[in-house]
């Protein structure tokens, strides 16, 4: 009697994994090395002041007092932006059972909350984005990070692939300037590669734990004559751009009422729709706080495709 082999079966049960992967990257180190702030309107807005530089002063016994000319702030704006995912299932769908996860709603907002989160990354430092106050017609939209930093505090790099020379500029800027505290450097992947060889990157190749042969190939110490940079790579930073800043002077402000919320919206047939949204903004505190590298060389990331 021939043997009954699987190939010879019908209805066999398919092995489907019980897990579902998801690689797609969800971090956002700018949004959350940086503070948060409540803000009361669309429009709000911020003042900043500086020091006079320091100047010869000496006075001889007996002076008379010279009034000097005093110099008000600089009043500073920017504008909320609506940021919105909307799921839609049909009844059907969430009827059906499916591997991999116990409800396929639940798993859609964590999903599209994520997306969400790299959504406003992206405004705040994936793109070079002036503010549109909008209109009827036209959406609001806050002035991305590289729109907050002081025109004096960016520098050209024409094209050139990060350097020693150019970050070593980037500090003394910030240096010259006041910044002290501007010591997170922000990067693109192949940039935070290129940083490792340099020869101020004296960290970039350590033990770990007891095992000698296991050994870190990435920067996160720079160090230079006028300070310690932690250097930290954003996938989703605008790919000519380096940011060096100072994370307690930026906030991510939202509108009263506005941070993430989750509206289940009215039911127009046979399916659930849910919209989630939040409003958000960028501050500054001082434009003279960070200094942007840009104009660098793009080679090997997608916008070279």
């Amino acid at each position: 009697m021939a043997t009954f082999k699987t190939y010879d079966s019908v209805g066999a049960k398919e092995d489907v994994s019980s897990v579902i992967s998801m690689l797609t990257p969800h971090k956002v180190p700018f949004s959350t090395s940086i503070g948060s702030e409540v803000v009361k309107q669309k429009v709000y807005q911020w003042q900043e002041d500086e020091l006079d530089p320091a100047q010869d002063n000496a006075q001889v016994e007996g002076f008379d007092a010279t009034e000097e000319d005093c110099n008000t702030t600089e009043m500073l704006q920017n504008t909320t932006q609506i940021l919105s995912r909307t799921i839609k299932l049909s009844g059907s769908l969430q009827a059906t059972d499916h591997h991999g996860r116990a409800n396929e709603l639940a798993r859609q907002l964590v999903k599209k909350g994520k997306s969400l989160r790299l959504d406003l990354e992206r405004a705040n430092v994936g793109v070079d984005q002036a503010m549109v106050l909008g209109s009827d017609a036209v959406a609001r939209r806050f002035a991305s990070a590289s729109q907050l930093i002081h025109a004096d505090n960016k520098i050209d790099a024409a094209g050139a692939a990060i350097s020693e020379t150019l970050v070593k500029q980037a500090i003394r800027t910030a240096y010259d300037a006041g910044s002290d505290g501007a010591e997170t450097f922000m990067v693109k992947p192949t940039d935070a590669e290129a940083i490792s060889e340099f020869a101020g990157s004296a960290d970039r190749v350590r033990d770990v734990g007891i095992n000698p042969s296991k050994v870190i190939v990435k920067v996160d110490i720079y160090t230079t004559a006028l300070g310690t940079l932690r250097v930290t790579i954003n996938r989703e930073i605008k790919s000519d751009f380096a940011l060096l800043y100072d994370p307690s002077m930026w906030k991510q402000t939202n509108l009263k009422g506005r941070s993430w919320f989750r509206e289940t919206l009215a039911k127009t047939g046979d399916n659930t729709k849910i919209m989630l949204a939040g409003e958000y903004g960028l501050k500054h505190e001082n434009r003279k706080g960070a200094v942007l590298l840009e104009a660098l060389d793009v080679t090997g990331t997608d916008a070279d495709d």
